[in-house]
């Protein structure tokens, strides 16, 4: 998720189009990365500025109140300016933790094929 949130505003919009991502999972997506890094913190495996930006970036999301949108996360994209401040953030997280913030964008899977 982080490397979506930190990818160009193009390849933001491109991707989001084709997955039809709404903006409530963005924003559930990354309570849950949150989560998982708390506790990566806990046992010492995330750097405490991490945590910080992801805490910021989860404010952000609690500030444009996006789990009340029902729209389009590509739409979103176009109307906060918000999101260049979380994409600098993601981008952050990942250059300390990768040493790269340009990644490939992850493939979303149906909930039918991981069943298959």
């Amino acid at each position: 998720m982080l490397a979506v949130l930190a990818a160009d505003p193009s390849d933001q919009l491109a991707w989001a189009r084709e997955h039809q991502v709404r903006t409530a999972a963005v924003a559930d997506d990354v309570e849950f990365i949150l989560h998982l890094a708390e506790g990566m913190a806990e046992r010492g495996t995330l750097e405490p500025e991490a945590l910080q930006d992801l805490k910021t970036i989860d404010r952000f999301f609690g500030e444009m109140d996006v789990r009340g949108r029902a729209g389009r996360w590509a739409d979103a994209l176009t109307a906060e300016v918000t999101w260049s401040e979380i994409r600098t953030l993601a981008r952050r997280i990942l250059v300390a933790r990768l040493g790269e913030w340009r990644l490939p964008l992850p493939r979303r899977v149906s909930p039918q094929h991981i069943y298959d």
